[in-house]
Formats: structure tokens, sequence, C-alpha cells
């Protein structure tokens, strides 16, 4: 008997080694596919068209072009589009973080009426395509005279997040006991006094979700920044990146390197926050 005992534990031990292998081979295989863009971009930025268009289209460059990187960054005006987009950016996360975090206080932490209403109404803002309201906020910033400026990207990048950002703040915030509002108020504080104090240093998962995903949202977007800025000093990565294609020719080596440069930093938070993201969704979670 202890003899089959033996052979069955070694036989379950063995398959299931050979179950974890098949795994590890599947996600191997998984990454690699997902990764492969990221290597032909990075490839592709340093060949030249006639690599490119055919005789070397995946392979690794006959000669490497680091060129490229130069003459993106130099002759393609990137560095003025990067600081642009930085600014763009930064200016639109700050903006929506504010704006979500005090529109969720109130609407989750005070009594008033029409708080529910009022949470709904903003919900609303996640049924509208941002590409379909082009033509009314650009009459509206034409009005206002803010084309041609940062501002007529931060305002339409941070009012199309503001709906996403509730909706993260608010998944957080009901999760906080109300008993530390109510505690609060006895050691004298105000509504304002307990939403910076108590609250928002509880909500730093949330604010890390926000920043993450109005950033990817932002850096990202070009049929707003095409229409919106006409003016070369204001311009984003991805407007300045369309402008390096020729009239008659292009340098396709040199738009592969600007593509990376506008890639990085994005590669950057998903590596050094990928791991926060993933505890966001978590505990931002609806519990059962």
């Amino acid at each position: 008997m202890a003899i089959n005992n033996n052979n069955s534990s070694d036989h379950s031990v063995q398959k299931f080694g050979i179950g974890t292998l098949g795994i590890y081979i599947l996600l191997v295989i998984w990454a690699l596919i997902n990764l492969f863009p990221v290597y032909w971009m990075f490839t592709f930025s340093l060949k030249t068209n006639e690599e490119i268009f055919g005789k070397n289209l995946i392979g690794l460059p006959w000669e490497w072009r680091w060129s490229n990187y130069a003459s993106a960054w130099h002759t393609g005006n990137m560095p003025r589009y990067f600081v642009n987009s930085v600014i763009v950016s930064a200016s639109a996360i700050a903006l929506v973080i504010i704006a979500s975090m005090m529109a969720t206080y109130a609407i989750t932490r005070l009594v008033w009426k029409g708080s529910s209403q009022t949470n709904a109404f903003f919900m609303l803002g996640l049924t509208i395509p941002i590409h379909a309201s082009i033509v009314p906020v650009f009459i509206t910033l034409r009005d206002l005279h803010m084309l041609n400026s940062h501002f007529s990207l931060i305002f339409p990048y941070a009012a199309f997040s503001l709906a996403m950002g509730i909706l993260i703040c608010t998944g957080f915030m009901v999760e906080i006991p109300k008993e530390l509002d109510e505690a609060a108020c006895i050691d004298g504080c105000g509504p304002w006094k307990t939403f910076g104090v108590v609250i928002i240093p509880l909500m730093k998962p949330a604010l890390a979700t926000i920043a993450i995903y109005t950033f990817l949202q932002c850096w990202n977007e070009l049929m707003f920044a095409n229409v919106f800025i006409s003016d070369s000093k204001y311009k984003t990565l991805p407007v300045g990146i369309q402008a390096l294609s020729g009239q008659y020719t292009t340098e396709w080596g040199p738009i592969g390197a600007a593509l990376v440069i506008a890639t990085f930093p994005m590669l950057l938070v998903y590596v050094f926050m990928s791991k926060r993201i993933q505890e966001s969704f978590v505990v931002g979670a609806v519990k059962g």
C-alpha cells in the first residue's frame, strides 16, 4: 500500500509539473507576441527606407542608424513637442485629481438634496465619445479665444476624464468608514480640514489610478490636438510626429525614432506603476 501511495504521489507531482511547464510556455509565447511591436518599432527606428520596405522588414538593422534619433530630435523639433505634451498632460492630471476628489467628497460624504442626481449627471460623461463633441468644443474654444494655446487641450482633456475620475474616487471613498469623519468633527475639524487631513491621505491609490488613466488619455490623443492647435509652438508629440511626413518623400527611420521617444514615457509608467495599477483595480473594485 505504501508503494502505491508513493507512486500516486510521484504521478501527481509529475502531472502538476507538466501542466505548470505548459502554462509557462504559453505565457512566454504570449509575452513575446505582446513585446514584438516594441521590438519592431525600435528596429524600425534604426533602419533606412530600403530596409523598411521589404528587404529587411522584421530583422535587425544592417546598419544601426542612430542618426535617425538625432534627426528626429533636432530637425523634427521634438524637444518643443515633448515639453508641450508634458505641460498639457500634467496640467490635465492636476485638474482631474482636484475636481474629481472634491466632487466625490461632496457627493459621498456630505448630506444635501440632489447628490445622487448630481452623481448620475457626472456619470453621463462616460457615455459621450470624446471625438463626437469636437465641433461644439471647437466652437466654444473659438468664442473664448482659447485656440492655439495649451488651455485648448488642457480643459477638454480634463473635462472628458472627469467622469472616470469621479467613478474611481467613488469606488475608494465609499469604503472609508464615516466614523473617521465623525471623529474628526469631534476634534474640531470642519469639512475642508476633514477632507484634507483625513480623506486625501487615504485616497492615494485612487489618485495614482486617476493620474495614470488621465496620462494615457492625454499623451496619445491626436484628434483634438490636430484640430485645436495650428501653431507649431503649442503642438504636442502626436501632431509633431505626424508633421515629420514629407509632401513627396518621407524618411521613415526618423519617424520611427520619434515614435520611440513618444512611447518611452508610457513604457516607464507601465514598468514602474504596473503593480500600482493592479492594486488599484483590486482595492477599488465593488465588493460583493
